[in-house]
């Protein structure tokens, strides 16, 4: 129970910046709290004794790729003056009424404790280190790196052509390899703990936690590729690359999550 009230604390703690900015619930803090959940299962686990080398492992991992997003989506929102452009014409400047902030901060941070249970619950069950969760973590890390390269990649490149859409690197053989690397990561976390869930209420909360982001994240590519098709959809550059590069998954042909004329 405790480490219940620490991991949810750490979440609600690293998204609350999203009070300055009610998108950075979703964005800066999520990865913010991503961080911070790893960085007090640490701390926890080291002033318990219960932390195992697998588990040390999997919260420095969370640990690092929370702060590298953190940072670069941070680093965006203050320097990219094409996604401001972009965001200025999608979001009203108003923010919401706090309470609504509230509310929105304890779902989000419900959601990142629920979304980082492989690895948390693994402590709290005192299960010992086995392959599945050297799986999950190498998944995990593939992943990271995956969408840490796309997203340098897609600013390189934006930087160099900001009228069309990035399409060379990871972006060859994927529209939304960012989305995809983020769909690694909670794979590999979830896996991470597949061994380790031990009663329903475990299994509820990291399945729900594993559906909400990848829906996220195919929401998030739906809504992308609609807004790409209003910004570069008549240009026959981006037409031919749309229609013959996967949407998210590599190698799978699904080409477009909207439906096209």
């Amino acid at each position: 129970m405790i480490l219940h009230i620490i991991v949810l604390a750490a979440a609600l703690l690293g998204c609350a910046i999203g009070f300055k900015r009610f998108l950075w619930f979703l964005s800066i803090g999520y990865g913010l709290s991503v961080a911070v959940i790893g960085i007090s299962g640490l701390v926890y686990g080291g002033v318990t004794g219960d932390l195992t080398i697998g588990t040390a492992l999997g919260f420095i991992v969370l640990t690092a790729y929370g702060l590298r997003l953190g940072i670069f989506l941070l680093k965006r929102e203050l320097n990219s003056k094409s996604y401001k452009k972009i965001l200025a014409t999608k979001v009203s400047g108003k923010e919401p009424p706090v309470f609504v902030k509230f509310a929105l901060w304890l779902c989000v941070g419900v959601l990142y404790m629920a979304q980082t249970a492989g690895v948390h619950f693994r402590m709290l069950n005192g299960t010992a280190d086995d392959v599945m969760l050297y799986v999950g973590i190498a998944i995990t890390v593939a992943g990271a790196v995956i969408e840490a390269v796309s997203d340098r990649q897609k600013s390189a490149q934006k930087s160099k052509r900001p009228d069309m859409v990035a399409t060379e690197g990871l972006f060859r053989i994927c529209r939304c390899p960012n989305y995809f690397g983020e769909i690694l990561v909670w794979t590999g976390v979830f896996l991470a703990g597949i061994m380790t869930y031990a009663n329903i209420g475990q299994w509820i909360t990291a399945v729900l936690g594993y559906i909400c982001i990848v829906y996220v994240m195919v929401d998030g590519a739906k809504r992308l590729e609609k807004g790409q098709s209003e910004r570069y959809g008549n240009k026959p550059e981006y037409q031919a690359y749309a229609n013959k590069t996967p949407i998210l998954i590599p190698l799978v042909p699904l080409y477009h999550l909207n439906k096209t004329k």
